[in-house]
């Protein structure tokens, strides 16, 4: 997380006018964050980056115009370090797996206490994937009644499931590696191996990989 001179600079994106007023004002009591501008659609969130410095994005999936779901992409592609929260409602879960893939990196519930919020913005400032536990809960019980598996032929060893697994739970590479007793360096390795085993581009991906396909419990 960047230093008190220099504040996290958050844009929330959404097209209802209350709740960016009711965010930006949880925000602005927020030590280390600074909201510099707020957009109701997908195209005005798309002109501000370009004209501004952002670091952090609060971005609505559903909006007139263009949604977050289109504009995400766009706005990756242009600015790939941009670091993007979608804003998300219970039933959303069909999006996730679609945002994972193109890099965004937190999930967040519309509804979320001011602390998830908070935990959310420093996991991701931080270079970190937020999901939401609650979403994940919601995703694994809808989950539940499908047959669906892709990692029939993907051999992935105790180990990389042990670890798979606190990635889903948040835990950083440091964190791993300490619960774990192994180096950094070791957890590195084994997270670089599950991406290439999946074909996942991303944490974010991943984590949705390992709940799809049951390779994890949340």
């Amino acid at each position: 997380m960047k230093s008190k001179k220099e504040p996290c600079k958050i844009l929330i994106v959404d097209d209802h006018k209350l709740f960016r007023n009711g965010l930006k004002m949880l925000l602005e009591n927020m030590e280390g964050y600074t909201v510099v501008s707020e957009a109701s659609t997908g195209i005005e969130f798309l002109n501000l980056i370009d004209i501004l410095q952002i670091d952090i994005v609060l971005l609505d999936i559903s909006m007139p115009e263009m949604s977050g779901l289109d504009a995400a992409p766009i706005a990756l592609s242009k600015y790939p370090d941009l670091k993007i929260i979608v804003l998300s409602m219970y039933g959303d879960e069909e999006y996730y797996h679609k945002m994972s893939q193109v890099g965004v990196k937190g999930f967040l519930l519309k509804d979320s206490d001011i602390d998830e919020v908070q935990q959310a913005l420093n996991t991701v400032a931080n270079g970190g994937t937020y999901f939401s536990q609650d979403l994940l809960m919601n995703i694994v019980s809808n989950l539940k009644a499908s047959n669906n598996n892709e990692n029939l032929n993907i051999d992935i060893s105790e180990r990389e499931k042990e670890i798979l697994g606190l990635i889903c739970r948040g835990f950083s590479n440091i964190e791993i590696g300490d619960k774990l007793f192994i180096s950094r360096r070791t957890v590195e390795k084994h997270r670089a191996n599950l991406l290439e085993k999946t074909g996942c581009n991303n944490t974010a991906s991943l984590v949705m990989w390992g709940i799809k396909n049951r390779m994890v419990e949340v």
